[in-house]
């Protein structure tokens, strides 16, 4: 589908940069069944609020490619909820890792037709589809898959879209005459555009209806951090490796962007895993070394390959780990880590130019971590109001709260400069 997008004009550009973020725009058009309820969306990434093309450094890749890292930027819930979405997939990507990082059963896989019907690139196909299958995706394809060219292919298909503007009316019976032998598939009407469209195949017996008759596509635009691209390379390089997960992890808590989207991806409901992370290597585990890599992959493709960290970025890199090295003085470990992630997290908002809640939402942080973000509560609220209070010329209390943690003044000072210096040389 490759429909005129509505929304807002296409960010600024310098305006991104200056933050580290840069905007994911993806369409989507429903589908609605017999009862014009919407049960899934068509998806499709775009270069921009307004655009009907994919984005120009991805041009050449399929819409699964870009969709599927979308799930680390906007997230399924948001894409399209408890629905189906549809993909349209190319042949060249049916056998991409990038197919192993979402949950298949909301997932239906578009094929496209193979040029001229050439029966060998069809037959090679049949494969990475039988694989994907069992893997628990399914399956639509134009009324091309019906022909005895697509013979191999037709068990897989579930869905078979006809074009609702290139087939007359009269012609329908013939074509569900020809259709009936095929079981569990459903029919569904694309480009529908008219009430009377809509009625003729409704009459027809068909399933499922799109078209501008009852939606035209939409955008949902997102602002997403960019991790910086050296700091994706030398991630995948150590995890190619099998470096031990505290180097990873040393990598990993260098670039808040790159940690973010990692936390964001593991929450989303297209992994099929909510759970409470507890630090990066905790992260790290869950996700294991074969995904962690096959993302890495997919999000290098998509990040632009001169983008760097921003100033903001290493401003929240600086309160982490000035906040690690406090807690390190009177906290267990599994607290400074906490007390990182805080740190780091805690210019979310103005880094994603959105409510610190609103960043926090998609993210299942331990209860401290939450505490000291959102109210600088909790035993890690102290720390933050710290590290806070050292970026300005007002006291703010400063003295008086390293005291009640123990700390000395000298030891705050220290602290932040080695934070300061840790952060400068991490070389992003």
């Amino acid at each position: 589908m490759t429909e005129p997008m509505s929304g807002a004009s296409a960010p600024d550009a310098a305006a991104e940069a200056s933050n580290g973020a840069r905007h994911v725009h993806i369409g989507r058009q429903p589908l609605v069944d017999r009862k014009q309820k919407i049960v899934g969306y068509e998806l499709l990434a775009r270069e921009s609020a307004t655009s009907t093309a994919a984005p120009l450094p991805l041009a050449g890749n399929a819409d699964s490619v870009m969709l599927f890292n979308a799930l680390s930027e906007v997230g399924s819930e948001n894409l399209f909820g408890d629905k189906f979405a549809f993909v349209n997939v190319q042949l060249s990507e049916l056998g991409g890792d990038h197919f192993d990082l979402v949950q298949p059963e909301r997932v239906i896989l578009e094929l496209p037709r193979v040029p001229v019907d050439d029966p060998e690139r069809i037959a090679q196909a049949v494969e990475h589809i039988q694989r994907l299958a069992e893997q628990g995706f399914r399956f639509a394809g134009g009324v091309f898959t019906a022909t005895a060219a697509y013979k191999a292919w037709l068990p897989f298909i579930r869905f078979l879209k006809i074009d609702a503007r290139s087939l007359p009316a009269a012609a329908l019976p013939a074509l569900i005459r020809k259709l009936e032998s095929l079981s569990g598939v459903q029919l569904v009407a694309e480009k529908v555009e008219t009430h009377e469209a809509f009625q003729n195949y409704l009459t027809a017996g068909f399933h499922l209806f799109q078209g501008y008759y009852f939606a035209r596509p939409q955008t949902v635009t997102v602002k997403a951090l960019t991790p910086a691209y050296t700091t994706v390379l030398r991630l995948i390089d150590q995890v190619n490796k099998q470096a031990e997960i505290a180097e990873l992890e040393e990598t990993l808590k260098g670039d808040p962007a790159l940690s973010y989207k990692l936390l964001r991806y593991i929450n989303s409901s297209g992994f099929g895993l909510m759970t409470e992370i507890t630090s990066f290597r905790h992260a790290i585990l869950i996700l294991g070394y074969k995904k962690l890599f096959r993302w890495l992959v997919l999000l290098l493709v998509t990040t632009p390959s001169h983008s760097a960290a921003s100033a903001l970025a290493l401003n929240a890199l600086t309160r982490g780990r000035m906040m690690e090295i406090l807690a390190r003085h009177s906290m267990p470990d599994e607290f400074a880590d906490h007390a990182f992630v805080t740190g780091v997290f805690s210019m979310l908002d103005v880094m994603l130019g959105t409510t610190l809640e609103e960043a926090l939402g998609p993210l299942a942080l331990p209860e401290t971590v939450s505490l000291a973000l959102q109210q600088e509560a909790g035993p890690l609220g102290p720390y933050l109001h710290i590290a806070r209070a050292c970026e300005t010329d007002l006291d703010s209390g400063l003295e008086e709260t390293a005291a009640l943690l123990g700390l000395t003044e000298h030891q705050v000072a220290m602290a932040h400069l080695e934070a300061l210096a840790w952060a400068e040389n991490l070389g992003i």
